[in-house]
Parts: C-alpha cells; sequence; structure tokens
C-alpha cells in the first residue's frame, strides 16, 4: 500500500491551480493559431490576434489569462492501492485551492450558498469528481470553470426515435443561442447516453481531451468532424463578432443507456479552456 501524504496533495493542488489559470495548454494555442489563419472574417483575425496576445501576456508576466478565474474542477483518480495520509482528499485539494487563489490573487468567484449569495472569500470548495482505479497513484486533473461558458452549457432528455439528427439539432442549436457569451471559438464537450447525471458528467469530462485527437470509434470520430463543421457554419464566430472560426472541436463520450431515453449533455469551453494535471 503506498502512502501519499495529505501537504503533498495540497501542494500540487494549489500549483495546478496557479498553471492552469497563467498558461493556456500547448494544444489550445496551437488550435487558435490554427483558427487565426484559417478565419476569413478581418474582424475575426482581429479577435484572434488579440486573444494570442493576451495569452502570451498572461505566460510571460505570470497573470491570470482571464479575469474570471472560475470555480475550480477537479478530476481525482486515485489508485485502489495507495492511500492518503494525514487527511482527507477533498479537504487537501480544498486547501490547495485555497492557497492559490489567495497567493496568487486570483478572483474568488464562489458563494456559499446559491441562493443566499455570501461569497466565501477563497474560492473553495473545489467540485471534486473521485473515482477508484487500478494502481497507487493520484492523477490529479485541476480544470477552473469560468461561467460565461458553463452558463451555455445544457442537457436535454430525447428521446430514442430522434436518433443522431436530434443529437445534432440540439448541439447546434446550444452553440448557437450561446452566441457570443461563451467567448468562441470555443471547445464543445458531449455526453450521450448513460442517465441524467452521467451524461452531463462525460460531457465535461471530454471537453478536457487534447485538440486533435480523435475518438477511437470510427462513428463518433465521424460525429465529432461532422458536428465541427456544423457549428462553424453556424457564423458565430471569434467572440460572437460573426466569421468561421467558432469552435476549435468537438468532443463525443457516450456510454450504455436505458431502452426509453437518450439523454445528451453538452459542456461548452471558453477559448481560455483551463485544465493541467499531474500524478503524484
Amino acid at each position: 500500500m503506498r502512502v501519499i501524504k495529505y501537504d503533498d496533495i495540497v501542494a500540487r493542488t494549489k500549483a495546478l491551480c496557479l498553471d492552469a489559470n497563467r498558461h493556456l495548454p500547448a494544444d489550445v494555442f496551437g488550435a487558435l493559431k490554427r483558427a487565426q489563419e484559417q478565419e476569413v472574417s478581418p474582424l475575426g483575425k482581429n479577435v484572434l490576434d488579440t486573444i494570442l496576445e493576451n495569452a502570451e501576456i498572461a505566460r510571460t508576466k505570470s497573470m491570470a489569462l482571464c479575469q474570471d478565474t472560475g470555480m475550480v474542477v477537479v478530476f481525482a483518480e486515485v489508485g485502489q492501492d495507495a492511500r492518503i495520509e494525514g487527511g482527507l482528499l477533498t479537504d487537501a485539494i480544498d486547501e490547495g485551492v485555497r492557497q492559490a487563489y489567495d497567493e496568487g490573487y486570483l478572483r474568488k468567484s464562489v458563494v456559499g450558498d446559491p441562493l443566499e449569495r455570501v461569497n466565501t472569500g477563497d474560492n473553495t470548495p473545489a467540485v471534486v469528481h473521485v473515482s477508484l482505479v487500478a494502481g497507487d497513484q493520484l492523477r490529479l486533473t485541476v480544470a477552473p470553470k469560468g461561467f460565461g461558458s458553463e452558463n451555455m452549457s445544457a442537457l436535454r432528455m430525447l428521446k430514442p426515435a430522434e436518433g443522431v439528427q436530434g443529437v445534432k439539432d440540439f448541439i447546434v442549436e446550444t452553440v448557437t443561442k450561446a452566441g457570443g457569451n461563451p467567448c468562441p471559438p470555443i471547445i464543445i464537450g458531449v455526453g450521450i447516453g448513460g442517465t441524467f447525471e452521467k451524461a452531463a458528467l462525460m460531457a465535461k469530462r471530454s471537453v478536457l481531451r487534447e485538440i486533435g485527437s480523435k475518438h477511437p470509434k470510427p462513428h463518433l470520430a465521424q460525429l465529432e468532424e461532422e458536428l465541427l463543421e456544423l457549428v462553424n457554419k453556424t457564423g458565430v464566430g471569434p467572440q460572437g463578432f460573426g466569421g468561421t472560426q467558432t469552435a476549435l472541436a468537438v468532443f463525443v463520450d457516450t456510454y450504455p443507456t436505458h431502452i426509453a431515453g437518450l439523454p445528451v449533455a453538452v459542456n461548452i469551453n471558453c477559448h481560455v479552456a483551463r485544465h493541467v494535471e499531474a500524478i503524484l
């Protein structure tokens, strides 16, 4: 049984939060550069130039990529042969978030009760998804999520008879309604199947896939390509000002579902697409 110390989780979570908020992932930066080259709208090109300049300034000056430094979402994959020593995993993650957002001067956006709306003052608690996996390691994926994009996400319980076309229509409808609110060009995660909550979780997780990767199942890889083409034909464009580069990628994940259901969730990520991971 391998021991992973509470304090090490705190320190690593803190570092990941700071890194995610300051440095645009390399695959996202590369996709934005390609989008800038392919955009036909002069205004869209100008917007993408500004986005790339912003990312470079954030990187060189160790500043936040966006003023909305998000609510921290963490996917924690815990090896079944590992043991956390010194405290609870979720407490360690929250402490790491607390330290990062305080010492890094990151905006604190979390309210303790969704109706009373009183700020917690330290951007905790994080939203932590824990899964048990083989091995003796702990993999942490930290993905701060701003709510300009989160608010534009959606879930619909389709009828099975609506089929693939119903799925496509819902996704394109969601992107069109979102317009410029999620700060396009966006990355779109789609969860199909399972249950109400499973579809949403798949969509949230799939949005973190590396841009350029394809689903291993051919029919889903084809669906991803078709959806990206359809979304980019909506004309929403960079920051909603019109153009051909509305989305950088569409990632689909699926799970077995009930004979009477076809749950579909769409999670939208802004062009910042913050996420970083580490293994302890």
